[in-house]
């Protein structure tokens, strides 16, 4: 679990300094604000402790963190992650299970980095998981294949990893209580499932008598499909670490409200998570949440004028343009109903 992290002159972000961190972390802004690039930041570091010592792999650990960082943000070169309006050198940490991960270099930074600490030196067990905005099955072997044979920039690593683990097959047996209460509920929101056949390496929607290609298959049902193969598999473990970019994309406000109670479930069995959203209705479920079971939801509001702020939706909703934008809107009901409106015909 990430307990901490700070970052300095990292990519568009001055300063970010988190502490404290939950079960459920949520990442509000505007488009632009960093909220993506930030969570990306986290992970490219869990990914490359959990490389670490992996089988055979005798990579250095600075070597492993320069491929991960090179393919999942695609720069020409590592110095390019760095902020320009400061001449300071770039500079990250982070705090999981205990023991500190950091490392900085400067702008001149090519593809090697010297500068890297971490109190540990085992591998980091549990798997970490990042799920765009995109959905990836329709495009699974595409992916594969830009990064497999084509070595070629276009999707990055957040991409490749889940397409990868995607492609591992389900297991039998019990698994724990909470997990497979989730996904009952996951399977009874798409009334159905996703499966891929071995012999057609293809993804496709069953439900009851009925087989549809995934390509005639609801983006939303397509999302909600990926977080039950992954507990199928069980690529997702007690300990995981899920990152979440939009999960309001491709969504119905209602699934969006029942997908917010499977991940609190999940959550209550080890599983930590970060969500990036813009979504009023991500907001106020996870308030609701925090309220009713009197638990710590930190929040980091980004801005694209301001510091960041950082706040816990268990003192309250956050104070950030989204929730402003969701009160204007209701304002000028209001107006409209009572006949307030300046504009109006007198």
């Amino acid at each position: 679990m990430i307990e901490r992290l700070y970052l300095k002159n990292f990519g568009m972000h001055h300063q970010i300094d988190w502490n404290n961190l939950g079960k459920i972390n949520l990442i509000i802004g505007e488009n632009g604000t960093g909220k993506t690039f930030l969570m990306k930041a986290m992970y490219t570091a869990l990914k490359t402790m959990e490389q670490y010592k992996k089988g055979q792999d005798n990579q250095s650990l600075p070597d492993i963190l320069a491929d991960k960082l090179y393919w999942t943000f695609q720069p020409d070169s590592l110095g390019e992650l760095v902020n320009k309006n400061y001449k300071e050198k770039l500079h990250f940490s982070m705090q999981s299970d205990g023991k500190i991960f950091e490392y900085s270099f400067g702008s001149d930074t090519v593809r090697k980095i010297i500068k890297l600490e971490s109190e540990s030196q085992e591998n980091r067990v549990d798997n970490s998981v990042f799920i765009p905005a995109k959905e990836v099955l329709s495009l699974y072997q595409i992916i594969l294949k830009s990064r497999d044979q084509d070595r070629a920039f276009g999707f990055d690593d957040t991409y490749v990893d889940l397409a990868r683990a995607l492609m591992l097959p389900g297991q039998q047996g019990n698994n724990y209580r909470r997990f497979a209460e989730s996904r009952e509920r996951l399977r009874s929101m798409v009334n159905g499932r996703v499966e891929l056949d071995s012999k057609t390496n293809r993804w496709y929607y069953y439900q009851g008598r009925n087989t549809y290609t995934i390509g005639e298959t609801a983006e939303g049902i397509k999302k909600i499909a990926i977080f039950d193969r992954l507990l199928v598999n069980r690529y997702i473990s007690r300990n995981s670490v899920i990152f979440l970019d939009e999960l309001e994309s491709s969504l119905h406000p209602s699934a969006v409200v029942e997908f917010l109670d499977i991940i609190y479930n999940l959550a209550e069995s080890g599983v930590q998570f970060f969500i990036a959203s813009h979504s009023y209705f991500i907001i106020k479920k996870l308030f609701l949440l925090a309220q009713k079971y009197h638990e710590s939801i930190p929040v980091l509001s980004l801005s694209l004028t301001n510091e960041p702020v950082y706040e816990d939706l268990k003192n309250g909703m956050p104070d950030n343009s989204i929730i402003d934008a969701a009160i204007a809107l209701y304002s000028a009901e209001v107006e409209m109903l009572t006949g307030d409106d300046d504009d109006g015909d007198s």
